[in-house]
């Protein structure tokens, strides 16, 4: 029986904020729960240290079939890191590479899957990355698009955006989220994710996990201490706006277009064209 269960999202989708959500509402805290110790209930599956034991050199010079080799051995391993369930943050679409899973079903107890308006993913990603939003819609729009390995991580597949969603909407036993549920009815969102995990969403706890992962409280905690796990020389904060449709005032027509055309089906399915 696995024990892992994947945070998985398309970058810049809301992962970060629902692994800060988790942690407020397992620790209960006094104060927020600090945005660099979101390792203590989860783990980044692309963590280059989690590979490293198996193979020592340096993780950019992994090749792609070294990392995929690798990659059970190691989800096995991530079922150590706690007794209970253990949260793995992934942005690896739920595909095979070199014929080997990036996402160990085997090891898998299931699945939170954050899905964002890929219009509001265009502009966040591109500003994170420091790209254009012209580079970044048509990355967004590759089949082999994917994040190359570095130091301190391994690389990930991420595929289309589209290819991306449906790999994971279509596993069994993942909880599918929209982002834009999570602004407009936190309760309701964050109060599914904890009954999917097996608990009851106490009204009062839930209030007070939310309460301390909302954005300005993490955007806050950057200002004042740093993000660790923020990329080094990225273009912009990590916690910048936090927002659903922000799109409309940066996107041009042509570059909407152009997302609504790559993505249609997919959009449409999850209630993101009209």
């Amino acid at each position: 029986m696995g024990k892992l269960v994947w945070l998985a999202s398309y970058p810049k989708s809301g992962n970060t904020w629902l692994r800060a959500f988790l942690h407020n509402f397992i620790a209960e805290p006094e104060t927020p729960y600090s945005i660099n110790a979101l390792t203590d209930f989860s783990a980044v599956e692309s963590a280059a240290v989690f590979f490293a034991p198996y193979d020592p050199r340096p993780a950019s010079r992994y090749s792609t079939i070294d990392v995929q080799r690798l990659r059970p051995r190691v989800h096995a391993d991530l079922m150590a890191l706690h007794e209970d369930l253990v949260f793995i943050k992934t942005h690896n679409a739920a595909l095979k590479i070199h014929d080997i899973e990036l996402c160990t079903p085997e090891v898998s107890a299931g699945a939170i899957y954050l899905l964002r308006d890929p219009r509001d993913v265009a502009v966040s990603y591109a500003r994170y990355t420091g790209q254009s939003i012209d580079q970044t819609i048509t990355f967004m729009g590759k089949s082999g698009a994917a994040n190359r390995g570095t130091e301190t991580q391994v690389f990930e597949f991420l595929s289309s955006w589209s290819a991306h969603v449906r790999s994971w909407a279509m596993r069994p036993k993942t909880l599918v989220v929209r982002y834009e549920d999570l602004l407009s009815a936190p309760e309701t969102a964050f109060g599914a994710i904890i009954s999917y995990l097996g608990d009851a969403p106490e009204t009062q706890r839930l209030r007070k996990a939310i309460a301390f992962s909302r954005f300005e409280v993490l955007a806050g905690q950057e200002g004042v201490g740093g993000y660790a796990a923020h990329a080094p020389g990225a273009a912009s904060a990590f916690f910048r706006a936090g927002q659903a449709g922000g799109w409309r005032e940066i996107l041009s027509p042509a570059q909407a277009r152009q997302i609504a055309t790559d993505h249609a089906a997919v959009m449409q399915q999850f209630g993101y064209l009209g």
